[in-house]
């Protein structure tokens, strides 16, 4: 057996997530609205914090569905910002608000899923990393859907944010190859059914 991703670490949750979710390809439309909110809460901090409040965040945001959240007004974003639970930055949490009203105009439209994955073909994009050091923090990819986002008003979303979005959503394969996930993940894609 290879050693996962460099990233990885020893705490226990780090390795069930980078095992069990980090890379899986991801299609339902709510879930990558949680997971894209998740990564902008995590902008100047560590994963694993995020990771360590992850329910608390799903119990605040009632389940992250967009269409509750864009509804949110101040009692809300009070109530957050009281919640100790999670990452209290008012900003953020008034960006998943509007990043909420942003993703029913694309799901209306399009499906928030195959806008996301349209970027990418419709298939997770297979890469052949080496070493930690070659992946690279964003892409000509990330920067597009980046800009595409915030023309459309969501927030948090630069072209870094995105690429690790992409990347633990399984957009993009890039765990290293010599990481037991790599394989695994590269032969996950959409079924035809």
């Amino acid at each position: 057996m290879g050693e996962r991703c460099g990233w990885v670490g020893t705490d226990e949750i780090y390795l069930t997530y980078h095992d069990t979710e980090w890379g899986v390809p991801e299609w339902d439309g709510r879930a990558l609205y949680e997971k894209l909110m998740l990564d902008g809460f995590q902008a100047g901090l560590s994963w694993i914090t995020i990771l360590k409040k992850r329910e608390n965040f799903r119990a605040a945001f009632e389940g992250f569905e967009p269409a509750r959240i864009a509804q949110w007004g101040e009692a809300e974003v009070a109530r957050c910002l009281a919640d100790p639970g999670i990452v209290r930055h008012r900003g953020k949490i008034e960006a998943a608000i509007g990043n909420a009203r942003g993703w029913l105009e694309i799901e209306a439209r399009e499906g928030f899923s195959a806008y996301l994955w349209n970027y990418v073909g419709g298939r997770p994009a297979q890469n052949r990393w080496g070493s930690l050091a070659e992946v690279p923090a964003k892409t000509p990819v990330s920067e597009a859907i980046s800009k595409d986002l915030k023309k459309q008003g969501f927030r948090f979303v630069g072209p870094t944010i995105v690429y690790a979005f992409m990347q633990a959503v399984g957009m993009v394969n890039d765990h290293v190859v010599t990481c037991p996930r790599h394989d695994d993940c590269a032969a996950l894609g959409r079924s035809d059914d």
